[in-house]
C-alpha cells in the first residue's frame, strides 16, 4: 500500500507517519511537506512544496498513491474566515484533486481508479456548512465537498486527541494545554470513553479503514463519517 500524507510534522500526522511505517504493508509512505523532515525511513520519501493550493507538480506523485491521509491543519483562533478557508477547504480540495488525477492504483469494479482519502475534521463539526460557528461550518462544507469526489474518502471527527508516543504540536499554546492535560487522559478514558483517543489509534484506524476500503471491491463500505469510538473500533481491526 502507498500512501500520501500530509501533516506530518503536527502531532496527529507524527502519530500516523510512525504507525504507517511501522505497518510491514505499507510499501511507501510519502510525506508532501513545506520544510523537510528531521527523520529517515527505507520506505519514506519527502516532496518539500509551497504551494499546497496548487499540487500540480506533484501529479507523477499521487498517480499511483493507494491512500491520502490528509491530518494537516490549523487552529482557526485569531484568523479571518477568508484565511481559514484558504488553508481547511482550499488545501484539503487540492490534495483531493490531484489523487484522483490518474494512474493505476486503486479500481473499483467498473475499472475506475478509486483511491482513499481520510481528512481529520474534529468533532462538532458543522454537517450542514451553515452554523455559526466559523471552523465548524468550513470543516462541514469541506468534508462535503469531500464525501462528493471519486474517492472512497472517510471523515474522522475525533474529540480528545492523546499523543501516546512523543508526538507534540507545533502550536505553543496547544503544546502547553497536553502538558497541562496529560495526567487527565486516563480520568478522561474511564468517564468519557467516547470522546477520547490517541495519536496511535488514529494511525491505525487510518490503515484500517484503507485496507477495509481495499477489500470491498471499490464500493467503499462503512462509516464514511467516523467520530472516536468508531475510530477506536477499527483502529482494533
Amino acid at each position: 500500500m502507498r500512501i500520501v500524507l500530509f501533516g506530518a510534522s503536527g502531532m496527529i500526522g507524527q502519530g500516523v507517519l510512525r504507525e504507517c511505517l511501522k505497518d510491514e504493508a505499507v510499501t511507501d509512505v510519502l510525506c508532501v511537506v513545506r520544510t523537510p523532515l528531521e527523520m529517515r525511513h527505507p520506505r519514506l520519501r519527502e516532496a518539500v512544496h509551497t504551494d499546497f493550493s496548487d499540487l500540480s507538480p506533484l501529479a507523477g506523485e499521487f498517480a499511483d498513491a493507494d491512500a491520502c491521509f490528509f491530518c494537516l491543519g490549523v487552529s482557526a483562533a485569531g484568523r479571518s474566515e477568508e484565511e481559514y478557508r484558504r488553508i481547511t477547504y482550499d488545501w484539503t480540495l487540492a490534495a483531493a484533486r490531484a489523487l484522483t488525477g490518474g494512474g493505476d492504483g486503486n479500481r473499483g469494479g467498473d475499472g475506475q481508479r478509486r483511491p482513499v482519502f481520510v481528512y481529520v475534521s474534529g468533532a462538532g463539526t458543522d454537517s450542514t456548512g451553515n452554523g455559526r460557528v466559523m471552523w465548524a461550518r468550513v470543516k462541514g462544507r469541506t468534508e462535503n465537498a469531500v464525501l462528493a469526489m471519486p474517492l472512497r474518502a472517510y471523515m474522522f471527527r475525533p474529540g480528545y486527541i492523546h499523543p501516546v508516543n512523543g508526538e507534540t504540536s507545533r502550536t505553543p499554546g496547544y503544546r502547553r494545554l497536553y502538558a497541562a492535560l496529560s495526567w487527565l487522559y486516563p480520568v478522561l478514558r474511564r468517564l468519557v470513553p467516547k470522546q477520547v483517543t490517541t495519536t496511535e489509534d488514529l494511525g491505525r484506524a487510518m490503515l484500517a479503514v484503507a485496507r477495509r476500503a481495499d477489500g470491498d471491491g471499490g464500493s467503499g463500505g462503512g462509516e464514511r463519517v467516523l467520530h472516536s469510538p468508531e475510530i477506536n473500533a477499527a483502529a482494533r481491526e
